[in-house]
């Protein structure tokens, strides 16, 4: 698989037109694209091919979680578009996992296929009122361990998580982290958020990015700053 970027920008939009006005201020030179549930579910695979087109690499993020053969089946729909990256939810167990890889296996485009962990907008309150007592700490390590068993390539986790898991895991074991702010910000709906600088020196390997850029008044200039930040 071709070298994909350290850097993703989530376009979190339900307006296709708009979707692209926001892909056309970047450059696939220096970033990929995240197509996550909003955008996907108004655009369908029509905002995949034209994004590819433009030369970006995508990270599907629709986060599958159904029974195994329903997984294993969409892993390998999601697979035949293309995508780089695509994700399952670890929670769906292990079984599951498996399938979600033998279904990319199957492809004959073989992206990197990573696993959810716990959301970053979760902290220990949250995880507990869903019924779990281990701490975000443990309850990370044990969805990546099981990610890991399952063959997978990587997870998706919060930055702050990596330290305290990374010696458990493979060495290749990719990190995706969302939860990318510029600076900290109280009201925020991010629990567990970094700085750019801050995820790769604890070793994120792909920083996903939405609103810091989308947003941004001057969207090449706010990539530009993170780019170096981060290079």
């Amino acid at each position: 698989m071709n070298k994909i970027p350290k850097l993703f920008i989530a376009i979190d939009q339900n307006d296709i037109n708009k979707a692209k006005d926001l892909i056309k201020k970047l450059s696939p030179e220096f970033c990929g694209i995240k197509v996550g549930k909003e955008l996907f579910t108004v655009c369908g695979p029509e905002i995949i091919e034209w994004t590819q087109a433009k030369g970006f690499k995508v990270f599907l993020d629709l986060k599958y979680h159904d029974i195994p053969n329903t997984v294993e089946k969409a892993c390998f729909a999601a697979s035949e578009m293309g995508v780089s990256i695509l994700n399952v939810h670890a929670l769906g167990g292990k079984e599951m996992m498996l399938a979600a890889k033998k279904g990319v296996t199957k492809s004959s485009n073989n992206p990197y296929l990573i696993a959810v962990t716990v959301l970053t907008s979760m902290d220990q309150n949250a995880i507990k009122d869903i019924g779990f007592n281990s701490s975000v700490n443990d309850q990370v390590l044990k969805l990546a361990k099981s990610a890991s068993q399952a063959g997978l390539d990587g997870i998706v986790c919060s930055a702050k998580d990596i330290a305290n898991i990374k010696n458990e895991l493979p060495e290749k074991f990719l990190y995706v982290t969302p939860g990318i702010r510029l600076r900290n910000n109280a009201e925020d709906d991010q629990k567990r958020i970094v700085t750019p600088a801050e995820a790769v020196k604890i070793g994120a390997n792909i920083l996903i990015i939405g609103r810091p850029i989308t947003q941004a008044v001057n969207t090449k200039k706010i990539l530009s700053e993170i780019i170096k930040e981060i290079s």
